[in-house]
């Protein structure tokens, strides 16, 4: 048997004192590949998914600010939206000497992508986008009352969203749609609701879901830059998912003419029960899309 490639746990200190926490595996020759980790979780999530990349690629996974083992000064006065998140990993890119790469995007790790995509065109080769959305098509009925909130962020509107950090609600995303609930790792939403349950995050996670409405401002563009420099996409998706539903991968097929959509039984988390299938996706979309390193 082959031996499995070592994660490296390693934190760096970039944008004017934040520690960005991050897993690192592969060799520095092979192509970089970054993976943005979604609401609520942080690198954990991709902890069985970085082994299985790593012998074919350098691979890097960050915790977000205000997310997993990412550590912000307090003094610092960090604004938590989404463009912020944006700057910090680009700040972290820099940093750990990432020149081109592919970017994997999962949930709020979509719009960070993504807008990296926008500042950084000579950067970005390549998308996974694994229900990380960039169309309105996608977004699932639970956005209307995320949109009632945006529309008037009144203590009224802003009630139904509060249960969001809660563990019941972190516990829902797991689980909802998986093919069997009771084989997902509990220790994913457990850790998550321990992590939100930090002083000052409920703040933070109610501040980046207002924020959120200026992601979707933005799905135009995106979708402009995918006509234009025609990436290579992957869209994988778990069809079962109740925030970023399939019409979300499916829209993909109308920007590019490099796209593959592939769907798995599966909820929003699904690599926690298709991990192996979406490696293997992966792998194979990149070596047929010969990628200009």
């Amino acid at each position: 048997m082959s031996p499995i490639p070592q994660t490296h746990l390693k934190s760096v200190v970039v944008d004017d004192g934040i520690k960005v926490f991050y897993r690192e595996a592969g060799s520095e020759s092979k192509p970089a590949f970054l993976l943005l980790h979604g609401f609520p979780s942080s690198s954990f999530q991709y902890r069985n998914l970085i082994p299985l990349l790593a012998d074919k690629y350098h691979v890097f996974a960050p915790d977000l600010p205000g997310f997993g083992f990412t550590e912000v000064p307090e003094d610092r006065n960090y604004s938590y939206t989404f463009d912020s998140l944006t700057k910090t990993v680009g700040a972290f890119i820099d940093a750990v000497g990432i020149k081109k790469f592919i970017v994997y995007v999962f949930d709020y790790g979509a719009p960070t992508g993504f807008r990296l995509m926008l500042q950084r065109p000579d950067q970005v080769i390549a998308v996974v986008s694994q229900n990380g959305n960039a169309y309105v098509e996608g977004l699932g009925d639970f956005w209307n009352t995320v949109k009632a909130y945006w529309e008037d962020p009144s203590p009224q509107n802003k009630a139904p969203l509060e249960s969001l950090t809660g563990f019941d609600t972190t516990k829902f995303q797991y689980v909802t749609g998986a093919p069997n609930p009771e084989s997902i790792a509990p220790e994913t939403y457990h850790l998550d609701y321990h992590l939100m349950t930090r002083p000052g995050n409920a703040d933070i996670q109610l501040g980046l879901l207002y924020d959120y409405r200026n992601n979707v401002t933005l799905y135009p563009a995106f979708q402009e830059y995918f006509r234009t420099h025609k990436l290579p996409i992957l869209a994988v998706w778990g069809k079962n998912d109740p925030f970023f539903i399939p019409p979300g991968a499916e829209a993909f097929n109308r920007d590019s003419p490099n796209v593959n959509v592939k769907f798995v039984d599966a909820g929003h988390f699904a690599l926690e029960s298709h991990v192996q299938e979406i490696a293997n996706e992966i792998i194979d979309f990149l070596d047929k899309s010969k990628l200009e390193l």
